[in-house]
């Protein structure tokens, strides 16, 4: 047969252009009846962990302890609440605080708050013999970026931004910590009282006045939660846009 194409090749013509024709159609069918690459599966590993969340979580429970939120109470959406945490009626925790209560309990007292990037952690136990639990008492407010760790306040007190509490550290009643200021462990700050300074030091004795408005800005914080708080209703204030983007289109609201 070979010899048969070689002689037909050499007279051209038909005969030539046929040849070459033959020649493409058979390279054409050679090239779409190849064999399909074998696809890759990839089986999951029995042990994989079945994980029912994905990225951040807010709420985060350990083992049987669960935190708890009263239903008036503002937490932010990037806040995070794990372990033996409890949020009172009215209080609020503000953007990129963490309550840590995996070793022990967190208590945020009625009205009171937790404002930005704040920490709140409690230890297994405190040096001083002093309850390890970290207590946040009714109507304190929490300046931000603040580091609490085992301490108790006690009622209407302001803790400046940027102040660390050191474990078994007590601040009494009606008393405001300066910003800035680092309270030892074991520290008392009595009643009535300005501390401020690294280690926290005796400043002055607060004017009725002064103790007077410690509550007053405590419920004046939870006022300004409740416009956030709103946002995050089920109905939420989504509709207001959507109305706005309609009139934008000319669509009869």
């Amino acid at each position: 047969m070979a010899t048969s194409i070689a002689r037909f090749s050499r007279r051209g013509g038909v005969a030539s252009d046929l040849i070459r024709r033959y020649f493409a159609a058979e390279a054409a069918v050679a090239i779409n009846t190849e064999a399909p690459k074998p696809k890759l599966t990839v089986s999951p590993s029995p042990d994989r962990a079945n994980w029912d969340y994905r990225g951040q979580r807010q709420i985060i429970p350990l083992g049987q302890w669960l935190p708890k939120v009263a239903v008036d109470a503002y937490v932010a959406p990037n806040v995070v609440l794990a372990g033996q945490v409890t949020v009172w009626d009215g209080s609020s925790v503000w953007n990129g605080a963490v309550l840590r209560g995996d070793l022990n309990k967190i208590t945020l007292g009625f009205c009171s708050n937790v404002q930005e990037r704040c920490v709140v952690h409690a230890a297994w136990s405190s040096p001083t013999g002093l309850p390890a639990e970290t207590l946040i008492d009714r109507y304190v407010t929490v300046g931000a970026y603040s580091l609490l760790r085992s301490c108790t306040i006690e009622p209407e007190c302001i803790i400046g931004q940027h102040s660390i509490l050191m474990e078994g550290s007590l601040v009494e009643t009606r008393s405001i910590l300066e910003a800035g200021s680092v309270v030892p462990p074991g520290r008392r700050i009595p009643s009535g009282e300005l501390w401020g300074g690294n280690p926290a030091r005796f400043i002055r004795t607060l004017t009725n006045e002064e103790t007077l408005e410690i509550p007053k800005l405590a419920v004046a914080i939870n006022h300004l939660s409740g416009d956030y708080f709103s946002e995050f209703l089920p109905y939420s204030t989504v509709y207001l846009e959507v109305e706005k983007f309609k009139k934008s289109l000319g669509i009869t609201v």
